[in-house]
């Protein structure tokens, strides 16, 4: 397991199990026995993160070059993403309300100096909704972690 994050929807857990390209919803209402829904998305999850609604679930499968996206309400994978960079490494990310396409979530990349800006809003943004909307340099030749804050004109590698 890479990343564990409580879902804003249900009692669970949402888990992804590595290598499998699973990510699992863990129902902890009865601790003697957790229900477990197994979602397929793409090997070699590592990092990921909440959109801003904390709907989505936004997961690094960075031998793939891609993220997926996990709806934690519908309980389902909502899309596969192809970053443009090589491994991305989000950590949990970082979102900011960009100008021109709304709500965005991004990841750097353990392998480029590419910044991946994703389109997080399908309700008043649908065009750019689950697409790389924009790329940025960074002054680097690869990060770890990216991470903003709302009171923030800044974004940090």
């Amino acid at each position: 397991v890479a990343s564990i994050v409580a879902s804003h929807f249900a009692p669970e857990w949402v888990l992804n199990i590595k290598e499998t390209g699973q990510v699992w919803l863990v129902d902890y209402t009865d601790p003697n026995c957790p229900g477990i829904k197994m979602i397929e998305a793409e090997r070699f999850l590592h990092d990921g993160g909440w959109d801003s609604t904390k709907r989505y679930f936004l997961v690094a499968a960075n031998a793939r070059n891609k993220i997926a996206v996990i709806d934690a309400k519908e309980k389902k994978l909502t899309a596969l993403i192809n970053t443009g960079g090589i491994k991305p490494h989000p950590g949990r990310g970082a979102n900011w309300v960009d100008p021109e396409f709304g709500p965005v979530w991004a990841t750097g990349h353990i392998g480029d100096s590419v910044v991946s800006v994703i389109g997080t809003d399908p309700v008043n943004h649908p065009d750019s909704a689950w697409k790389v909307v924009r790329t940025i340099s960074a002054l680097s030749s690869g990060n770890l972690y990216i991470k903003t804050h709302p009171n923030s004109k800044w974004v940090w590698l």
